[in-house]
């Protein structure tokens, strides 16, 4: 089997350091690893050794420091050969960790170092960037102003997300909070909007099925999937948000929108105590550490929206977190909550249901989305979502088998239509314009007399209609609605 070429970049690397290498007397630290296991080192004999240090081992594995302590020092394992052992030499590199970034990662699975795990060589990035920055500073920072849509009929039009705003998906294990996040991916297509879908111990399987799916939809060509499955080390579970932050936030610097999942955070935090407990630092709530709400404000805050003078890019993130039987107040949910703009809450009631999305409109808000949100998308939503409230009040009575006015029936079954035009299958993002479409014809009364079987067709003629006659959301609303009414009167 040939040798495979050396990359140039490397070897300019190597030029550069020969050049400059001077001999001279030189006094390093050599410690000595005391114990090794469940991904951590305790190496003594490093006086020196600063925190997020990176530490190279004499056996080829790599750790990174992670807690000081009067007499040694303990590392999280970022890369673990079998011969590792107490008693293997370690030594201060004097770097801190850092993931290539650049357009050359677009449509690449890689680990939170970098390295690729699609099959394929190593992406020749030219720059690299540190994992864990501060967060931009506020003079150089903006107002949410600019619309990011999921191509999700209730988001865009109840609950608007602004390019460079933190809104949280929450709810149970196996709602549709992920397939959420994958449409929004998905929709992003041929919007100049970059992702980094970051995937934290998940298993092989899930990663599998997200990565096909991004790929058999066209959407991995403006993605980067970042991987720590369930079986990888704890140390790189821990740094795979911040890897995927890393690699979007190189984008924002360069005056571009970007998209960041993080799926999930519950398992992050879980990864965190974890390795909290094994370097013996002391519990808190729950077990966790006291700085677990620093833990993610620290990430989340470096998704923002910058300001012209900055370069006017933007990192808009979704991060997912799980709740147990619907206990949005938990500790980590709670502190979420607090750091986002908002949340969407999934609820297993509506997914039971089958009201799919099952997005509880009741129990979502997006605090900033509005002000991003078109005003003429604005000003139709706005009246559906209250319609929807009230019908969501109104429902109730009826299961008492109350006698109702007929004004009441009316508008429940007004609302009953608004619920069915609310549906959405998975992997079927609806482009803006269909949205406008709908919301006109749901606000001028036009789907009324539709029985609830036949919403899902009257909106796919409004689709087709949107086909043929192409219209702009500038344009005014009386051409809307006469565009609308012909749609839906054309056989």
């Amino acid at each position: 089997m040939a040798a495979e070429p050396a990359r140039p970049d490397l070897l300019a690397r190597r030029a550069r350091w020969i050049a400059s290498y001077e001999p001279a007397l030189r006094v390093v630290e050599q410690g000595r690893v005391a114990s090794v296991g469940d991904g951590i080192a305790w190496v003594e004999g490093l006086p020196s050794a600063a925190m997020d240090e990176l530490l190279d081992l004499e056996d080829g594995s790599r750790a990174l420091v992670f807690q000081l302590q009067e007499r040694r020092v303990g590392a999280i394992l970022l890369y673990q050969t079998e011969a590792l052992t107490a008693g293997t030499h370690a030594r201060l590199t004097g770097r801190r960790l850092e993931v290539p970034v650049g357009d050359e990662l677009l449509g690449r699975v890689v680990d939170p170092l970098g390295a690729p795990l699609d099959g394929l060589a190593a992406a020749a990035c030219e720059r690299r960037a540190p994992l864990d920055v501060p967060a931009p500073p506020i003079v150089e920072r903006t107002f949410v102003s600019r619309p990011l849509y999921a191509g999700n009929r209730i988001i865009d039009t109840m609950i608007p997300i602004g390019k460079g705003q933190r809104q949280l998906v929450i709810g149970d294990n196996g709602v549709g909070k992920s397939a959420l996040a994958i449409d929004t991916v998905i929709n992003q297509r041929d919007k100049g909007v970059k992702c980094v879908y970051v995937l934290v111990g998940q298993k092989r399987s899930t990663v599998v099925n997200t990565i096909e799916t991004l790929r058999s939809r066209d959407a991995l060509a403006h993605t980067v999937v970042v991987v720590a499955e369930a079986t990888a080390l704890p140390g790189l579970k821990y740094l795979a948000p911040y890897a995927g932050c890393a690699i979007a936030e190189a984008w924002m610097g360069a005056g571009e929108d970007t998209l960041v999942v993080y799926d999930d955070l519950s398992t992050h935090a879980r990864i965190y105590r974890e390795l909290s407990l094994l370097l013996q630092r002391p519990p808190g709530r729950e077990a966790y550490p006291g700085d677990i709400f620093y833990l993610h404000s620290r990430l989340l805050e470096r998704a923002t929206c910058l300001a012209g003078s900055a370069g006017g890019g933007s990192m808009t993130a979704l991060p997912i977190v799980e709740t147990m039987q619907g206990e949005i107040a938990a500790y980590i949910p709670t502190n979420l909550i607090s750091i986002t703009d908002g949340q969407v809450y999934m609820s297993p009631q509506l997914f039971d249901a089958g009201v799919l999305p099952a997005i509880d409109v009741t129990r979502s808000v997006s605090r900033i989305g509005g002000s991003a949100q078109h005003p003429a998308i604005k000003a139709e939503a706005g009246r559906t979502k209250l319609d929807y409230l009230q019908f969501l009040e109104l429902e109730v009575f009826t299961r008492f088998g109350a006698r109702l006015e007929p004004a009441v029936e009316a508008r429940i079954r007004r609302g009953r239509v608004l619920r069915e035009a609310l549906k959405q299958d998975r992997l079927a993002p609806v482009p803006i314009e269909l949205e406008m479409a709908w919301l006109v014809a749901f606000n001028e009364g036009l789907l009324d007399d539709a029985p609830p079987e036949e919403v899902a067709g009257r909106i796919a003629r409004l689709a087709q209609g949107l086909g043929r006659e192409p219209m702009s959301l500038d344009a005014e609303r009386a051409k809307w609605v006469a565009a609308v009414k012909s749609w839906l009167a054309a056989a």
